[in-house]
């Protein structure tokens, strides 16, 4: 005779009782039923609320005292049965310091890793991988009023995506949220004008007047390749000033060419940054390189010095902006008497894939996607 189905749940579940029509756990090692209950405090009735049962739940068990360990020194060899969201977090976290150690990962993005998975793993952190969906991860995401921004949202989805997918190929867990989409890169459309570089000039001092000119006529990315560029990394030749440029970002180098104006610049500061100083070529007045952090309250300081935190535009502002000016100009051909360049030299002298700087920068700026449209309709 064959054995009936069971009804009940695998011990330590959420379950679902008919006679209320609310959803309850057993705590370990007691024979008590406790009610679970969503964020805003009402008690989850319904037994179609499975999702969102098992959600209070794992909230519940994260609050007596789950906590991720990001520099835990154990590495695990060989995955447990049931592998935890916070768990998957967790690995993610230690991979990223072992990274950032090595000079293989940026400081920004193990910090970002660390807000945005710790944010995750307190949401639904002793949730089983097995059970997570896609669309817990989209509606977590929406719950977060601050996180309007598409650039942010990619972001967050990004570093969840790259944990779930370093505990695929390390240990062998599958990824349940494959297929999870981003949202799509927005363009970078916003530029300094002539008038507008000359004020922010005026509004701070000379390394960081010097810092900024060099980003602009330059397109580096401000904290990863300029700031550590130093006098060894400059090459003379008969056409005029190379620089050997490395991005912590990209891992590479590249060789690119420097405008006349800010070669000069290059050998005044190298007066202070010779060869072997060790002295960044476009360092801060502690002759240390710039830090993001510093040049976020740098630039936080020009805007309000400028009175620029009221203007819509001006109050988006940043160091960052240097590179997009960069690009905007080299596409309108702004130092070559408007004959703009294109997107494959654009992408070389920035480090980009032509794709991104396309995606980035041609479809709004580039006369060389445009051009062609406008000749195909005359």
């Amino acid at each position: 005779m064959a054995k009936a189905p069971s009804n009940r749940q695998r011990r330590g579940a959420a379950w679902y009782w008919k006679q209320t029509d609310s959803w309850y756990y057993t705590p370990t090692g007691s024979k008590r039923r406790v009610g679970l209950f969503d964020e805003h405090g009402k008690r989850i009735r319904g037994k179609s609320s499975k999702q969102a049962a098992e959600l209070a739940l794992a909230r519940v068990q994260v609050a007596a005292g789950f906590k991720l360990a990001p520099l835990r020194d154990a590495t695990v060899s060989e995955a447990p049965r049931t592998w935890l969201v916070a768990k998957v977090c967790s690995e993610y976290l230690q991979y990223c310091e072992r990274r950032v150690s090595t000079g293989n990962m940026s400081r920004d993005h193990r910090q970002s890793a660390v807000h945005y998975l710790n944010e995750f793993a307190g949401y639904c952190g002793a949730l089983p991988t097995a059970e997570l969906k896609r669309g817990q991860v989209t509606s977590w995401i929406e719950s977060h009023m601050s996180w309007r921004s598409p650039a942010t949202r990619r972001n967050v989805i990004a570093i969840i995506l790259a944990a779930f997918n370093l505990a695929e190929r390390e240990y062998q867990v599958r990824n349940p949220l494959k297929g999870l989409k981003k949202p799509p890169p927005q363009p970078k459309l916003i530029s300094f004008s002539v008038a507008d570089e000359k004020a922010i000039y005026t509004a701070t001092d000379e390394p960081y007047r010097d810092f900024l000119f060099a980003a602009i006529h330059t397109g580096l990315r401000p904290f990863c390749e300029l700031a550590k560029l130093t006098a060894e990394h400059v090459e003379e030749v008969p056409r005029g000033m190379l620089w050997r440029v490395y991005s912590t970002k990209t891992k590479k180098t590249r060789k690119i060419p420097v405008r006349p104006e800010v070669a000069e610049l290059t050998r005044k500061r190298m007066l202070n940054a010779p060869k072997q100083s060790g002295v960044p070529l476009f360092a801060n007045p502690q002759n240390r390189p710039w830090k993001k952090v510093t040049g976020v309250m740098r630039f936080m300081a020009i805007r309000r010095k400028l009175g620029w935190n009221t203007d819509p535009a001006r109050k988006r502002y940043s160091t960052y902006v240097c590179r997009h000016t960069f690009a905007h100009r080299m596409l309108s051909g702004f130092w070559n008497g408007g004959a703009g360049c294109s997107i494959e030299v654009l992408a070389e002298l920035m480090g980009d894939t032509p794709k991104v700087a396309f995606d980035h920068y041609g479809r709004e700026w580039g006369q060389h996607y445009q051009d062609p449209l406008w000749a195909a309709i005359e």
